[in-house]
């Protein structure tokens, strides 16, 4: 049998119902998540109204606003007519620097509890995705996700390094680990963004991504959880010496 799309998968995972007490909150983050982890990539279009007001379990009034909110910040824009919608901007906003160097210094007290959730997190995504056996559609959605990461600069690797992530969550079938892999990478982005992005270590990076995802199309659950924790070692040891 099919499985289902992972598309499908990570759309179940960020576009699900929000709590009704901070509905109009929840919806901004769960919008501003879908953006910022290349979901919904630059100048596509987002779902309807409709759609996200139903699967947000949202009034359409909550969700304009919601949608107001990131357009009066600069992350999306409206265009009327025929093919018109709410398109993600092609150009996101970037904080000052001095600004993400502030977030980083209030968020680097959590910076271990948030490493630890992340390697639970990844490194049981990994050997999960790796004990499936994947259809040809997954194989060749994971590889494509590879290549999109290790093709990419300097500007577009943090989303495509997200991407790729989310992608090996998605194949654990699991919307509950999906989600909390999202939300675990918001927490770890914000506080990459106020370290510089390192040439050495991105082709390093893309190294292991190749590993971890060659033990996964390999079957091979006990290689996938090894690299991925070999992976994830890395990048704590950058966060720890320049936020320690």
């Amino acid at each position: 049998m099919r499985t289902q799309p992972l598309a499908s998968r990570v759309d179940e995972a960020l576009f699900r119902p929000v709590r009704a007490g901070n509905a109009f909150e929840e919806t901004v983050e769960r919008l501003l998540q879908a953006i910022k982890l290349g979901v919904v990539e630059p100048g596509e279009r987002l779902p309807s109204e409709r759609d996200l007001a139903g699967r947000f379990n949202v009034s359409r009034v909550t969700l304009r606003e919601a949608i107001k909110a990131l357009q009066d910040a600069g992350y999306v824009e409206s265009r009327r007519g025929r093919y018109g919608g709410t398109f993600v901007q092609e150009q996101l906003p970037k904080r000052a620097r001095a600004s993400v160097r502030r977030l980083a210094r209030e968020m680097a007290t959590g910076l271990d509890d948030a490493l630890v959730f992340r390697r639970v997190l990844e490194v049981g995504a990994a050997e999960a995705a790796a004990m499936r056996v994947l259809d040809d559609y997954e194989r060749a959605h994971l590889t494509q996700r590879l290549e999109q990461c290790t093709q990419s600069g300097l500007t577009d690797y943090r989303r495509m390094d997200s991407r790729l992530h989310l992608a090996i969550a998605e194949l654990t079938l699991s919307p509950s680990l999906t989600s909390a892999m999202a939300e675990v990478r918001m927490r770890l982005n914000g506080l990459l963004d106020a370290i510089p992005l390192l040439e050495r270590n991105l082709v390093h990076s893309n190294k292991q991504h190749a590993e971890i995802v060659d033990a996964i199309l390999e079957h091979d659950p006990d290689g996938a959880g090894e690299a991925m924790s070999e992976h994830l070692s890395g990048t704590a040891a950058l966060l720890r010496g320049f936020l320690a």
